[in-house]
């Protein structure tokens, strides 16, 4: 037990808790020095935190803000738990933005739509609602359709039919969840995101390009999340697999029969052709492309911007256009940046006059 000193039943201006040094430190179970009546209802970096904000000093190279920082309380390091700077409180613990990210549920408390189902909502013949289900404005829930317990579905959301939701997820405004698709428990989904439509599959016959009926599945597992206006195919003959814990970005495309493992993180404008696989564990930075019918090894990197052209070894990190193990793409950019140099004495060495 914290007792009285734990939260403040009182909010800032923008809806955040008012929470005390003492309260902090126990919560996180630090070493308080200084002002333990000191409170905060914000979270700051020490170059732009107020005297209301909470922030935090985990490495060396941010000492000079600690030393000039306005903010209320610091979480610090013990390496540098003498480090200039004079908040009303210091807490020195280890891992202090592990632990930061502890208390921003405390300081910013998740605001839930209350359950119930909005008087424009519509709801198909068959549909199986679970308890405490929130429904927004004109939401669309498609005929057989399951959502489990404790689903939040936003105003103009589409479900469609037969579409299975887990217990615990929640779809932000404006996403379309196609027909068959499935969703398993705590999945989030962002606005503008699109899950299960047709992928890009033609085959040109008779002067015209066919279109390839898609028939397979999008099965999105537990605790993934889904970043804004990302889309993610349905299987054209196989099923589009996103595994476990899995968190993807905004504006990411996956296409149709791709197979994603768990705990993968792919970030920003990612994107992923037909019948890739990806292993447990991989991350794939911002605007990395990936072509078709490729393997990435489970535990691999991938720079921001590589573009895949072959298989990628499991727990290797590559980078570069095209994409090879980072070392070498290092090599072969500094090799290129030389080059301007080398062509520059190699003209002067030409223009000069012919020894006789």
């Amino acid at each position: 037990m914290i007792g009285s000193a734990e939260v403040r039943k009182s909010f800032s201006g923008d809806g955040a808790s008012t929470i005390t040094a003492e309260a902090i430190a126990a919560l996180v179970a630090g070493e308080l020095i200084g002002d333990a009546g000191a409170s905060i209802s914000g979270v700051a970096p020490l170059d732009r935190a107020g005297a209301g904000d909470l922030s935090i000093l985990s490495s060396a190279k941010y000492a000079s803000m600690m030393a000039s920082t306005r903010a209320g309380i610091v979480l610090v390091d013990p390496e540098l738990r003498d480090a200039p700077g004079t908040p009303a409180a210091r807490i020195v613990v280890e891992k202090p933005f592990e632990k930061l990210l502890g208390l921003l549920p405390r300081l910013y408390p998740p605001e839930l739509p209350t359950p119930g189902i909005a008087a424009n909502a519509r709801i198909g013949i068959g549909a199986t609602l679970g308890k405490r289900i929130s429904i927004g404005d004109y939401g669309i829930i498609g005929a057989d359709a399951t959502l489990g317990d404790d689903v939040v579905i936003g105003s103009h959301c589409v479900v469609g039919d037969q579409v299975s939701i887990g217990n615990g997820s929640r779809l932000w405004p404006s996403v379309t969840v196609y027909r068959g698709a499935t969703l398993g428990d705590r999945v989030f989904v962002h606005s503008g995101a699109r899950i299960g439509c047709d992928g890009f599959g033609y085959v040109f016959r008779d002067g015209a390009h066919q279109k390839i009926q898609h028939v397979g599945r999008c099965i999105i597992g537990d605790d993934v999340e889904i970043g804004a206006n990302t889309t993610i195919d349905r299987g054209s003959i196989d099923d589009t697999v996103v595994g476990n814990g899995t968190k993807i970005d905004n504006l990411v495309h996956i296409a149709h029969n791709v197979r994603i493992g768990e705990k993968c993180l792919l970030m920003a404008q990612v994107g992923v052709a037909g019948s890739v696989t990806i292993g447990d564990g991989a991350i794939l930075a911002g605007q990395a492309g990936i072509s078709g019918h490729l393997s990435i090894g489970a535990g691999a990197r991938l720079g921001a911007q590589a573009g895949v052209f072959g298989d990628i070894p499991a727990g290797e990190t590559w980078s570069g256009y095209p994409a090879r193990p980072h070392r070498d793409s290092l090599r072969a950019s500094a090799a290129l940046f030389r080059l301007a140099g080398m062509m520059r004495r190699l003209e002067k060495l030409l223009e000069e006059p012919k020894s006789r």
